[in-house]
């Protein structure tokens, strides 16, 4: 009887540390589907930046300095081997600030190809804030999981590493209005 239940007790043991194992590599993917959403709305808006710039340079052929920052920053942020979240936060700066500008010409704001890409931006702007939250939610349940007892145990014998959320890297220059100069 003492076998048996010795038994039962190690293959209860096991059965819970596999099951625990497997929720730590379910969450770990969740979070690399969350990294990956990200990253495809990005190559989304990398794309469609030059379609924007073009479009804008048209009307604000003298704007030139803007234009060029904002085509510079996306070819830098697309080269990177990893976008990190500072580049993104420049590229994001550098169109608001072609937003800003935008402002200045009422043609270019009745210009049907730019509205068309206007909207197109607006949604994918908001696809990635989307995107950035599954993925910081995704984050905040694995690093819970991770650090949570007996988890943690288990974590640290299989090299489980917490997962770092996506936040600006300096929160007053993201915050504050763009300063464009016509």
């Amino acid at each position: 009887m003492l076998l048996w239940i010795i038994v039962g007790g190690t293959i209860a043991i096991g059965v819970w540390l596999v099951s625990l194992y497997n929720s730590m590599v379910k969450r770990k993917n969740h979070v690399e589907d969350g990294w990956s959403g990200i990253d495809v709305q990005l190559k989304r808006r990398h794309n469609l930046i030059p379609n924007l710039v073009e479009v804008v340079k048209k009307y604000a052929a003298h704007e030139k300095n803007v234009m060029e920052s904002v085509t510079r920053l996306r070819n830098v942020s697309q080269n990177a081997t990893e976008s990190t979240t500072n580049q993104e936060q420049l590229v994001s700066n550098a169109l608001n600030g072609l937003m800003v500008q935008v402002e200045a010409y009422p043609d270019l704001k009745a210009d049907a190809n730019f509205r068309d890409l206007q909207q197109q931006l607006n949604k994918i702007e908001d696809e990635i804030q989307l995107a950035r939250r599954y993925f910081n939610g995704a984050v905040r349940e694995y690093n819970t999981l991770l650090q949570s007892f007996p988890a943690l145990l288990i974590a640290q014998k299989f090299g489980f590493q917490e997962a770092e959320f996506f936040e600006l890297e300096d929160n007053d220059v993201a915050r504050e209005v763009p300063k464009v100069k016509l």
